[in-house]
């Protein structure tokens, strides 16, 4: 209690059990806690930061004794997120919008507000671990103890400032205890479901929220690797890598996308074996430590935040970009996903798949 006694925590709360608990978890350790939700859709339908999600974080802020904010970034978010998701689309990559967020608006704009209003840590209900290494001087950022829910993945763009004033309370849990915790404790959304779908496009219909944005979509062709056409497809945006159903084509066998070629306007089909491969470059790399490592290296890698890691050799590349070669060839790599490193339990940094 001696450490925690006096530091002050603002909480990111988004209405749901886990970011609930994490708030539940740190006043049970001594952190002087206050809960914050970020508005970033205005009107919204969505399935982040409704009406209804505004009042279950601060019924659950008020039953633990905290003050409750509600911070409008719906300009960041829109600017940052929404038309960086609509730009990548249209660029023929497969953006993940959850990343950018991180980045810009819970790591970003609600760490400056904390950190303005005098508070020393800012806390998520992401299931991941920060820990301090005394040896180095570092922030490490940890996988969750729980496998099946670690979403370290979506987090490989933090910094060490960031980190040193992150708490991830979550992280050291599983699920099951996270709910009975609340139960207990008597939050009204112990037993909330939870959000699975991107948080703007909660139908899940990207094509139809794209459409929304102004884009206009140019049919082509689907062609095969040779560059013959199969058939019509509606716009390249409408497709994404590895993609096997909806393609609204029959040629009396499975095919997937294998490529989408902006200069002619073509999506490429063929084989699912033909979506494997072992080398990628990324952009946009991060380093967790703060800087690249001086030599090439061995980890494991993972290229979607669904897939397990796989054994890679990193190569840190001149221009500050990263090439990853797996040991084994990995499915459906696609641009503008990212590609993140880990040693053991540690996540390295990652980068945007180029």
């Amino acid at each position: 209690m001696e450490q925690t006694k006096g530091k002050r925590v603002l909480v990111a709360m988004s209405g749901g059990v886990d970011s609930s608990a994490a708030a539940l978890l740190l006043r049970q350790q001594g952190y002087d806690c206050d809960g914050a939700m970020l508005k970033l859709i205005p009107n919204s339908d969505s399935r982040c930061c409704s009406a209804d999600d505004a009042e279950d974080a601060r019924a659950v802020a008020y039953r633990l004794g905290m003050k409750f904010y509600v911070f409008n970034e719906t300009d960041a978010f829109r600017r940052d997120v929404m038309e960086h998701f609509t730009a990548e689309y249209c660029a023929g990559r497969t953006p993940n919008p959850c990343i950018d967020c991180n980045r810009c608006l819970k790591f970003g704009a609600l760490l400056d507000r904390a950190v303005t209003l005098g508070y020393d840590y800012i806390a998520t209900g992401h299931y991941a671990r920060v820990a301090y290494d005394e040896e180095t001087g570092l922030y490490r950022l940890l996988r969750g103890r729980d496998r099946r829910k670690d979403q370290s993945y979506v987090l490989y763009q933090l910094t060490q400032y960031q980190l040193s004033h992150l708490l991830l309370p979550v992280g050291d849990h599983d699920k099951p205890f996270i709910r009975s915790s609340a139960r207990e404790a008597g939050l009204l959304n112990a037993d909330k479901s939870d959000s699975q779908d991107i948080c703007f496009i909660p139908d899940g219909d990207y094509v139809s929220f794209l459409l929304s944005q102004g884009v206009s979509l140019e049919p082509g062709d689907f062609v095969d690797e040779e560059g013959h056409v199969l058939g019509r497809h509606r716009g390249i945006p409408c497709y994404t890598i590895g993609q096997g159903k909806g393609l609204g084509i029959a040629l009396g066998r499975h095919v997937y996308v294998l490529a989408k070629n902006e200069a002619d306007n073509t999506v490429v089909l063929g084989d699912n074996d033909k979506l494997f491969r072992r080398e990628l470059t990324a952009g946009h790399v991060n380093w967790i430590a703060g800087q690249a490592p001086d030599a090439p290296f061995r980890c494991t890698a993972k290229t979607r935040y669904s897939q397990a890691e796989a054994p890679a050799l990193a190569e840190p590349l001149p221009d500050g970009r990263l090439h990853l070669t797996f040991d084994e060839p990995q499915r459906a790599i696609t641009a503008g996903q990212a590609a993140v490193l880990y040693d053991g339990e540690t996540v390295l940094g990652g980068g945007t798949i180029e």
